[in-house]
């Protein structure tokens, strides 16, 4: 509640997305009074509350964004759209009078990679060498410390690492990996596939971004805000398949591959800046916070509700076909690969290695 008892009034710059959608119905169930601000599109097919009120305009235009924004005025503001330095700053110049508290939507890649100690806890060194969005995002948290530390601008930084809903499964490639999944085809994996990766669904997220709106304790302070769901990138791919009924052909193939077969894909970046090292988080500093978030979703359940929803919005969920050829792409190529390079293993030495292939297959 605002003062007064008042409800609290929240902007959401985006509201229609992955993760800003289940962030916005949160809000609407908990009283708040709740506004979002995008280009006016609301075709994701996801469940939008009948209870906001919609800014049209583009965040990217000056002139545009202050026209939509009229005279209103905010008790917090959640900005999913903010990229880089030059974009922070003016949203600085923005918002400084117009709220009591700004969250800027960062991102858990920013953590250095790899990371040295375990778990990740929000004081763990950022720099990402290999991510170019990672860089960007580190320099728009730095424009607004800046703020914050010269003008009292009222920020709350908050980085979530691999969010998923049930209309964005969290796989390269998106859909078209999942239909390659439930057809049989191989799918690409980086590195051995045992690496640990984080998975948090959009509602689990939600609790913890909302439950920091409001709180004047959180102005200065940066959190991360992932669930304790850990899995192999194996298992990741295997449970999917286990929901659609099928086995999942995985080929591992090592990370630094995805870049030189397909430059031109943003998940190759990816794959070298972020989803090939492990990440594992320390939560408590949100619980402390935000004490009822306490993630509930597992991906296991999740998968299963993913499959249905795929089922339910066969439009929207149906392979892209430049996504399909990148993927055949890099398995086809590094299928050649290997051949080629067992071409050039005396017949010998190369029999053996089949040999040992074969029976660590069978065991």
């Amino acid at each position: 509640m605002a003062k007064g008892g008042a409800p609290l009034r929240v902007l959401y710059i985006g509201g229609t997305g992955q993760i800003s959608c289940s962030c916005l119905r949160l809000s609407v169930d908990s009283d708040m009074t709740v506004f979002a601000l995008n280009r006016g599109s609301h075709s994701s097919g996801r469940e939008l509350p009948a209870d906001v009120t919609w800014l049209a305009g583009d965040v990217t235009n000056q002139k545009s964004l202050t026209k939509a924004l009229g005279d209103h005025t905010f008790d917090a503001v959640v900005n999913f759209l903010s990229y880089d330095e030059e974009d922070a700053h003016r949203f600085v110049n923005t918002f400084e009078e117009r709220t009591k508290q700004y969250v800027h939507i960062s991102s858990a890649s920013v953590y250095g990679k790899p990371v040295l100690s375990w778990p990740i806890v929000e004081s763990t060194p950022t720099h990402n060498r290999f991510l170019a969005y990672a860089r960007a995002k580190l320099r728009a948290e730095s424009e607004l410390r800046y703020a914050y530390a010269n003008t009292g601008f009222p920020l709350t930084i908050v980085r979530p690492s691999h969010t998923y809903d049930d209309a964005g499964p969290p796989v390269m490639g998106g859909w078209t990996l999942v239909d390659r999944i439930a057809r049989g085809a191989e799918i690409p994996v980086h590195g051995d596939g045992t690496s640990l990766w984080t998975l948090t669904h959009a509602e689990d997220f939600a609790v913890g971004l909302v439950g920091l709106l409001g709180n004047s304790r959180a102005i200065g302070e940066t959190f991360h805000i992932t669930s304790d769901d850990v899995y192999t990138w194996d298992q990741i791919y295997s449970i999917i398949g286990d929901a659609l009924g099928v086995k999942a052909r995985l080929v591992h193939i090592p990370s630094e591959f995805f870049p030189l077969i397909a430059p031109d894909w943003p998940w190759s970046e990816l794959v070298v800046g972020d989803l090939c090292h492990s990440a594992v988080f320390d939560n408590s500093k949100i619980r402390r916070f935000v004490p009822e978030f306490l993630p509930t979703v597992t991906f296991s359940r999740a998968a299963t509700r993913i499959v249905q929803w795929r089922q339910a919005h066969p439009t929207t969920t149906r392979a892209d076909e430049a996504t399909e050829l990148l993927l055949e792409r890099i398995v086809v190529a590094y299928h050649a690969g290997r051949q080629a390079c067992l071409a050039t293993v005396p017949k010998g030495i190369c029999s053996e290695g089949k040999r040992a292939e074969r029976a660590m297959i069978h065991h």
